[in-house]
């Protein structure tokens, strides 16, 4: 896969994925949500720390503000690792599907790395209000922005029965997580690699193949 056949895949990426946010933002208050389907739903939430919401501060002996920053920065230092290997990969003419992989994977961590360094200095809070876009009252600082997300898929939605050791009673959902177009495209790059694994790196493999038949 060429540079510019990437760079297509990873803005029409990013596009998708910033309008959905600023959209979201700029049209839901936080919490609210919005019924497509019984299994797919619009929630607004925003995360402030890793995935499924950790934060470090929750982990280590630092204020939450710190916690923050020091998460951005070194989201920023692993996009810039991606990207390196992206265009390292796309020199060396690697097979089309690793390519793809990581084009997905870059896009989707530039997308959530917007997030976390400019959306605290041109939004304002979306508690208890829809968000103002460019505003004067910003609700954070530059690399202390809260990442979007609305994708929210309660595929089963349930109670467990009563008979049901420890959780009977208690209410079942599958699957809970909410995340966004960004979280998407990582996903789909990660998947890319483990299913496809002998498509994106078939030099390793023949070389595993040649140590075998050596060892033979």
């Amino acid at each position: 896969m060429s540079l510019k056949k990437s760079l297509n895949i990873i803005l029409l990426i990013l596009l998708v994925d910033q309008i959905s946010k600023i959209f979201i933002k700029t049209s839901f208050v936080l919490g609210e949500s919005h019924e497509v389907f019984s299994w797919f739903k619009i929630l607004f939430i925003e995360n402030e720390g890793a995935a499924w919401g950790t934060k470090l501060s929750d982990l280590l002996p630092i204020s939450e503000p710190t916690g923050k920053l020091v998460l951005t920065i070194f989201r920023i230092f692993a996009v810039l690792g991606i990207g390196y290997w992206l265009w390292d990969i796309i020199k060396k003419q690697s097979p089309r599907t690793l390519v793809l992989a990581v084009s997905l994977i870059f896009a989707g961590a530039v997308g959530n790395i917007i997030d976390s360094v400019f959306y605290g200095i041109i939004f304002d809070h979306s508690n208890g209000q829809v968000a103002t876009l460019f505003t004067n009252e910003p609700y954070g600082s530059l690399f202390h922005g809260k990442v979007v997300d609305m994708l929210y898929f309660p595929l089963v939605d349930t109670t467990w029965p009563s008979w049901v050791p420890s959780w009977g009673g208690q209410r079942f959902r599958f699957f809970e997580p909410v995340f966004n177009i960004a979280d998407t495209a990582i996903s789909t790059g990660v998947g890319i690699l483990i299913v496809f694994n002998k498509k994106a790196f078939p030099k390793n493999d023949e070389a595993n193949e040649v140590k075998e038949d050596l060892g033979n």
